[in-house]
């Protein structure tokens, strides 16, 4: 019995890796709602820095680390049930869908927008919506058990990268560090 869980396990850790993630050079993202903007990181660098909308209020965009949990090309819009594909779909062309609030990755997400105009601004329901060609780009490149790190801060995408694991430190900046604290 112990050796079929164990068979299980590994076979479910290619398709959907476990443990502390990211590790350096894994794909990831992060979304910092201060600018607006997110970050597609890869191969140990910030890869890309996108301009985003996140939600009307600072609580409606959840903050933290999350996973990704859902891709779908052409997503249906459940809400105003709306056919997936169609002009008036305001999801987009994509959906990448994360577990924040305990989720299963359908209610938040990153997604594309029938509304380019609101990429910038404060104006969601909660999910980071990003302009269609971005996302698809982006939806290449992200696997599914990706994590997304959502916070509002001062600090460059290098240094929340880095704090985050996705970027490994250099061994000087390690000393840098130590010599600060």
């Amino acid at each position: 019995m112990v050796s079929l869980m164990v068979t299980l396990y590994l076979s479910a850790s290619i398709l959907f890796p476990f443990g502390t993630h990211p590790n350096p050079g894994d794909p990831f993202l992060i979304v910092n709602k201060k600018t607006n903007e997110l970050a597609y990181v890869d191969e140990n660098k910030v890869q890309r820095v996108l301009s985003v909308a996140t939600g009307k209020s600072v609580d409606q965009t959840p903050e933290g680390l999350f996973t990704i949990i859902v891709k779908a090309e052409n997503p249906y819009y459940r809400k105003k049930n709306i056919e997936g594909g169609v002009k008036e779909n305001p999801l987009g062309t994509r959906w990448i869908g994360f577990d924040a609030k305990e989720t299963n990755g359908r209610i938040y997400g990153v997604h594309g927008t029938n509304h380019p105009n609101s990429i910038g601004k404060y104006t969601t329901a909660g999910c980071i919506r990003l302009l269609n060609e971005e996302v698809e780009a982006l939806f290449e490149h992200i696997p599914v058990g990706a994590k997304i790190l959502i916070t509002a801060s001062d600090q460059s995408f290098d240094e929340l990268a880095k704090k985050a694991g996705a970027i490994e430190k250099r061994f000087d900046e390690d000393q840098k560090e130590e010599a600060v604290n």
